[in-house]
């Protein structure tokens, strides 16, 4: 889910140097304890986004909100806050903005009263088209109330002819572009969808003979639910309360589906280890880069390094090949959460420090192949390389297990101006190793990477996976700038909600 503001935000990270996924989705339908289980499936789903997290559910008489600000464990733990969402049916979302205000009105779910009945909407990541819809609904006298594209996806769905609301919504899905998952319930119904290209992931499960969606298959697995199969690029599936009490669940075909896409950032960054995404285990995905890189970029070492907690897989799988033990040179404090203090100048020197420290026994003397999932603007990279020879190292090898990233993303991951991204301000890599401090610096290959998670190489022709943060490749129209509308800001009313 993005606002229509740009850039980036980066409060929970001084250097603005971190990919970011913007959203997690989880629903669940004809279950008494639907509320709770989704707050335990949006825990789960935690990874996805810190910034807020909202759940609606509805009790047979009407829908229930709760949005709040900040970690779903921060409120929805709370028995009060659980019992103000009564019903046996929900759907919840945990949220990170691309950019923007950071107010409740942007939390989704976002709920809406038609003239079909009330409707709740909330996805995971980003409309292409969704601000240039925006400009055409309220030139036609639409009254927009958030930044966020999902309200479009609402006002689309009201402005439908269609006589019933799984129908407009499918209208509705058809016209937006880009890459999503999306959930909505009704009265009656819980309905998921994912974009054409299949970009962003979605899964199906069960629980207690009961239909549930999530991004990812972890958060199934924290309620102890089955899992059922990946929701199809382009397939919208359909659940209903019937009046004895029985769900029907209907799949349909959007129209317009492509071939599948999944977003490779999925495997290298996003998704949880545990996960299973597009029927291949993450944490597999992870070392086998760590294996490739290892044989595309061989180096002397005493000892592999991963920065954690992304590259500990690859740095896993990079010792196994190389044959270099493994060591955690690395120590990360999982207990700083957002800064808590102004980030002026001086303090943002202390801003890795803060969630990172040398363990100077395993790397003093040393020559250190340090391993990291990724690098965006390399100004973490430097500090990590710096406080490593700190800590007495020798050398100081980095080995990324991502390729190196030229491009912005516009399907729901925060990604810098392309002019910022560490790839686009050095002529060759041995530039950047001087930049960052670095012995020496290799990325694995977009074909090292493509085996790594499909076992083939990158089809040029038909590319397997959404690839193009490293090569170009987008696999949609980007009609918001296209048209130069991405970028623009929308005025909005100030909030302190």
């Amino acid at each position: 889910m993005s606002d229509f503001l740009f850039p980036g935000r980066h409060d929970d990270d001084l250097d603005g140097d971190t990919l970011h996924e913007e959203c997690g989705v989880f629903g669940i339908l004809g279950h008494p304890d639907a509320a709770t289980l989704t707050a335990l499936g949006l825990h789960a789903l935690q990874h996805r986004g810190q910034e807020a997290a909202g759940i609606v559910s509805f009790d047979g008489t009407q829908f229930h909100t709760e949005k709040h600000m900040g970690l779903v464990g921060d409120h929805y733990t709370n028995p009060v806050t659980l019992a103000k969402l009564p019903g046996n049916m929900a759907i919840g979302h945990t949220r990170y903005s691309t950019t923007g205000e950071v107010a409740l009105r942007n939390v989704q779910p976002l709920f809406a009263e038609l003239e079909v009945g009330g409707i709740a909407v909330a996805h995971n990541g980003n409309f292409t088209n969704g601000l240039t819809l925006r400009r055409q609904l309220i030139a036609g006298g639409a009254i927009c109330q958030s930044t966020s594209d999902t309200e479009v996806v609402l006002h689309l769905i009201a402005r439908s002819r269609y006589t019933n609301t799984t129908d407009r919504f499918i209208d509705a899905i058809r016209q937006m572009e880009g890459g999503y998952s999306m959930l909505g319930i009704t009265r009656t119904k819980l309905i998921a969808a994912r974009d054409p290209t299949g970009i962003r992931p979605l899964v199906m499960g069960e629980l207690d003979g009961k239909p549930i969606f999530a991004s990812e298959t972890c958060a199934l697995d924290i309620i102890g639910a089955k899992f059922i199969r990946d929701v199809e690029n382009g397939e919208i599936v359909i659940c209903e309360i019937q009046p004895d009490g029985s769900i029907t669940i209907e799949a349909r075909k959007s129209g317009n589906a492509q071939p599948e896409r999944l977003c490779l950032f999925e495997y290298v960054y996003f998704a949880r280890p545990d996960s299973v995404v597009g029927g291949r285990s993450v944490y597999v995905a992870r070392k086998n880069m760590g294996i490739n890189l290892a044989k595309e970029h061989p180096v002397e070492g005493d000892v592999v390094v991963p920065v954690p907690d992304g590259g500990t897989p690859a740095a896993l799988g990079y010792a196994q090949e190389s044959g270099i033990p493994f060591e955690y040179g690395i120590i990360r404090n999982h207990y700083v959460g957002r800064t808590f203090i102004e980030p002026t100048q001086q303090i943002r020197a202390f801003g890795v420090k803060l969630k990172h420290s040398a363990n100077r026994a395993m790397i003093e003397g040393k020559r250190v192949i340090l391993v990291d999932d990724s690098i965006v603007r390399g100004t973490t990279s430097l500090k990590i390389v710096q406080m490593i020879r700190d800590a007495g190292a020798k050398e100081v090898h980095v080995r990324v297990a991502s390729p190196m990233i030229f491009y912005p993303d516009f399907y729901g991951i925060d990604t810098p101006d392309r002019d910022k991204l560490l790839a686009n301000q050095y002529a060759d890599v041995d530039a950047m190793a001087k930049y960052i401090g670095a012995d020496s610096l290799e990325f694995i290959s977009i074909n090292g990477l493509y085996r790594a998670v499909g076992g083939e190489d990158r089809n040029p022709a038909r590319p397997q996976f959404t690839d193009h943060y490293f090569t170009g490749d987008y696999p949609t129209r980007l009609l918001d700038k296209e048209g130069e509308t991405m970028g623009r800001k929308v005025s909005v009313l100030a909030s302190n909600g």
